[in-house]
C-alpha cells in the first residue's frame, strides 16, 4: 500500500485509532470534574444556573464518554493483534498496569455514571453529588494509570529480564519510573487547559448569537478564569517535563530542537524556525536564537545540548515530524496565553461578554487544545523512535508477522468505520451544544 511495509501500516494505524481516543478522554476527565464543581456550586448556593449548565453539559459528557470507552477498547485489541511481540516482551508491566486502570477506574465511572445521569430524582442530593465526584475521580485515576504505563515505556525501571521478557522487580519503581509525575502533572494541566478553551468556545458561540442569559456568561467566564490559571502552570510544567527528558531521552530532546551537532565549545542556539533533512544531516532555513537552548534546557549559558550527530542514523527520532509538532504545541500554547490575558483587557474594559471580535477568537481557539494535546503525543511518541519500551525493544522488533495485504485491509476498514461511528457522534454533540442549555428543566 503506497510503498509502505506492513511495519509503517501498523505504526500508521495504532497512531490513527490513538489520536481519535485521546481527543475524548482530554474532553472527559475536564468535563467530568467541571461537572462536580458545578453540582458543588449549586448545592452551595441554589441557583438555578448552575444545574442548567450541569444538565446540559452531562448530556456532551455521556456521548463523549462513550464514544472514548469504544475508541479505547479497539486501541487496546492492537496490542495482541499487531504488537504481539510487545505484548510478549512488555507484557508483564503494561498487562497489569491496564488492569488496575480498568479495576479502579473504569469501573468506578461506569459505576456511578448512572446515578450521575439518571438518578437526580431517585437518591438524595448529597448521593447524587457523590456519584458525580465518584466520576470525575474515576476518570483521573484513569490518567494516572494510563500515564504510568506510557511513562514506564519512556523511562522503564523496576524491572528485570528473564528468558527476553521483562518481569516486574518493584511496582513502585515500574509505577512512578523517573518520567512518570512530570509527563502526569503536564498531561493533567493540558486536559483541564483543553476542556476550558472547549467549553470558552461554546459560550462565546451563544453570546455572540446574542443569548446573554446568565448560564451562557457563567460557562463562559469560568472557562476563561480557568485557562488563565491553568496556563502559567503549563508553562512551568513543560520546562520541569523538559529538563527530565534531557536526562533520560536526550535525542528526543535533539529532536525536538532540529539540533545536529555542537561546534566547538559554542552553547546551543534555539532554533526557531529550520528545515530539517535527515538525509543531509544538517537544517535548511535556519532562524536561530544564539545560546538560548542552552539556557532553556540546562539553564546555562555554557552547557550543550546533546546532538543528533551524536548517535548512529538507525537511533534517531523522525526529526522533521517531532520539530514541527513540537513548535506547534508551544506556538498553540502562546496563543493560549495570548487569549488569557486578552480576557482580563475585556474585563476590565467591561466588554467581556459583548465584544464580537474578543467572542471570535475565544470560538477560534475552541479546538486548540485538542490539536496541542495531539502535538504533544506525536512528540512523545515519534520521538521515542526508534523504541517502543527505550532501550530495551525497538519498534521494528515488537509488530506481530503480519502481510502487508492483511496490515493494509485493516488500517482501510478502521478509516471506514471511524469515520462513519465518530464522525456521527461528533456532528451530535455539535447538535447538542448548538441547541443551548435548557433553562426550563432545572433540577429535573
Amino acid at each position: 500500500m503506497f510503498g509502505l511495509e506492513a511495519l509503517d501500516l501498523a505504526r500508521i494505524q495504532f497512531a490513527f485509532t490513538v489520536s481519535f481516543h485521546i481527543i475524548f478522554p482530554a474532553i472527559t476527565i475536564g468535563l467530568a470534574t467541571y461537572l462536580a464543581v458545578l453540582e458543588a456550586l449549586w448545592l452551595k448556593t441554589n441557583q438555578p444556573k448552575y444545574i442548567n449548565l450541569f444538565n446540559f453539559w452531562s448530556k456532551i459528557f455521556a456521548v463523549n464518554f462513550g464514544m472514548g470507552v469504544v475508541s479505547g477498547v479497539v486501541m487496546a485489541f492492537q496490542f495482541g493483534t499487531h504488537w504481539s511481540e510487545f505484548s510478549r516482551f512488555a507484557g508483564g508491566i503494561t498487562g497489569p498496569l491496564l488492569t488496575y486502570e480498568v479495576t479502579t477506574a473504569f469501573f468506578l465511572e461506569a459505576g456511578f455514571l448512572g446515578v450521575m445521569m439518571f438518578g437526580r430524582n431517585k437518591v438524595s442530593k448529597g448521593m447524587h453529588f457523590f456519584a458525580t465526584c465518584m466520576v470525575a475521580l474515576g476518570t483521573n485515576i484513569s490518567m494516572f494509570w494510563i500515564l504510568s504505563s506510557n511513562s514506564w515505556m519512556q523511562t522503564p525501571t523496576g524491572y528485570e529480564i528473564i528468558d527476553n521478557q521483562v518481569v516486574p522487580k518493584d511496582w513502585l519503581a515500574v509505577v512512578f519510573n523517573p518520567s512518570f509525575i512530570y509527563r502526569l502533572v503536564h498531561m493533567a494541566i493540558a486536559v483541564f487547559m483543553t476542556t476550558a478553551l472547549f467549553i470558552g468556545a461554546v459560550g462565546a458561540w451563544h453570546l455572540l448569537k446574542g443569548d446573554q442569559r446568565p448560564e451562557n456568561k457563567t460557562m463562559f467566564s469560568m472557562a476563561m478564569w480557568l485557562l488563565l490559571a491553568a496556563i502559567p502552570l503549563q508553562f512551568l510544567a513543560g520546562d520541569l517535563h523538559g529538563l527530565n527528558t534531557l536526562k533520560h531521552q536526550p535525542m528526543k530532546v535533539a529532536a525536538m530542537e532540529g539540533h545536529w551537532e555542537n561546534i566547538g565549545n559554542e552553547p546551543t542556539p534555539l532554533i526557531l524556525f529550520a528545515i530539517p533533512d535527515m538525509a543531509q544531516e544538517k537544517n535548511h532555513f535556519e532562524i536561530k536564537i544564539p545560546a538560548l537552548a542552552s539556557l532553556i534546557l540546562t539553564h546555562s549559558l555554557t552547557e550543550q545540548v546533546p546532538a543528533l550527530k551524536e548517535v548512529a542514523k538507525e537511533d534517531r527520532p523522525n526529526v522533521p515530524l517531532v520539530f514541527w509538532s513540537f513548535r506547534i504545541m508551544v506556538g498553540l500554547g502562546c496563543l493560549m496565553l495570548l487569549t488569557a490575558v486578552i480576557s482580563l483587557y475585556q474585563r476590565k474594559k467591561q466588554t467581556f461578554y459583548t465584544n464580537k471580535n474578543w467572542l471570535r477568537l475565544v470560538i477560534a481557539m475552541g479546538p486548540t487544545g485538542l490539536i496541542a494535546i495531539l502535538a504533544g503525543w506525536f512528540v512523545t511518541e515519534v520521538g521515542r523512535q526508534p523504541w517502543v519500551v527505550y532501550g530495551l525493544l525497538r519498534t521494528q522488533d515488537a509488530v506481530s508477522p503480519h502481510t502487508t495485504l492483511h496490515m493494509s485491509i485493516s488500517l482501510i476498514s478502521f478509516i471506514i468505520v471511524y469515520a462513519l461511528v465518530f464522525i456521527t457522534g461528533y456532528l451530535y454533540m455539535i447538535k447538542l451544544m448548538k441547541k443551548g442549555v435548557n433553562t426550563t428543566q432545572g433540577a429535573n
